[in-house]
């Protein structure tokens, strides 16, 4: 039986995450150095365990059974729970991540603020910024996924009011050769987009009308075999990394 969670089901789109998105070491050390000296930590809307520091106590919160399954034998198994209702005491961890999740939760001010509340230290949160998703090449053969992002990722501003004063808003430099496969991770690979393995572990396809993925890829499909993409976009072939829309968020 599948399980919808937020705006997803991960029944579905679940099975390929753990292949397809796995932790980036670049992006991670930005994420490991914003969680300072904590030696426990919170990750709310943990899925498979991405970017958790395994060098730190771990209490890893995930409310989709899909994505319990797939965490890997040598991390903690993760509790059964929401964001908005965090199964702990008032400061009493170190810190608290969220990693590419707020966007699937109901009420992502309530799970700030929960993560704000339980924590000592610093709140970390990797994110998206809406405005941001049309430096993508990809949205120009999509505009429909751009759309359909825009409406699900909560307002950086949202996120800085909900965590407080002193709240710092970082953009993420994304490597030519990301392993974490999100759309923008394959800004140089654009061949990767062809394959349906990939866009089920990007949940933002989810929300197309019937026949709109089809119809992109086989335009992405002809251009690439013509020559049309690396005429416009090949210069991405080469670069070193890309500034798109992907923010880390601390709150401290």
């Amino acid at each position: 039986m599948s399980q919808v969670m937020g705006d997803t089901d991960y029944g579905l789109v679940g099975e390929s995450y753990s292949r397809v998105r796995r932790t980036d070491p670049r992006i991670a050390a930005l994420v490991h150095d914003a969680l300072g000296d904590a030696r426990t930590v919170v990750n709310v809307g943990a899925g498979a365990g991405s970017y958790e520091p395994e060098s730190r106590h771990v209490l890893p919160v995930e409310p989709s059974s899909a994505m319990r399954a797939q965490r890997p034998a040598h991390l903690a198994p993760a509790i059964h729970g929401v964001a908005e209702a965090l199964p702990f005491d008032d400061d009493s961890v170190d810190a608290a991540m969220a990693m590419v999740t707020l966007h699937q939760w109901p009420d992502p001010v309530a799970g700030l603020r929960e993560m704000r509340r339980v924590a000592r230290g610093p709140v970390v949160v990797l994110t998206f910024d809406g405005d941001e998703l049309g430096r993508l090449w990809l949205m120009d053969y999509v505009p429909e996924l751009r759309r359909a992002e825009a409406g699900r990722y909560p307002a950086i501003k949202t996120i800085t009011d909900a965590l407080g004063p002193g709240t710092e808003v970082h953009s993420v430099p994304i490597p030519i050769d990301c392993v974490d496969g999100f759309t923008e991770a394959f800004y140089a690979r654009p061949e990767s987009f062809l394959d349906p393995a990939v866009r089920r572990a990007q949940s933002a396809w989810t929300f197309l009308e019937p026949g709109v993925a089809e119809r992109a890829m086989a335009e992405l499909e002809a251009d690439l075999t013509s020559g049309a993409w690396d005429e416009k976009y090949g210069s991405h072939r080469t670069q070193p990394d890309f500034h798109g829309a992907v923010r880390l968020i601390v709150g401290n």
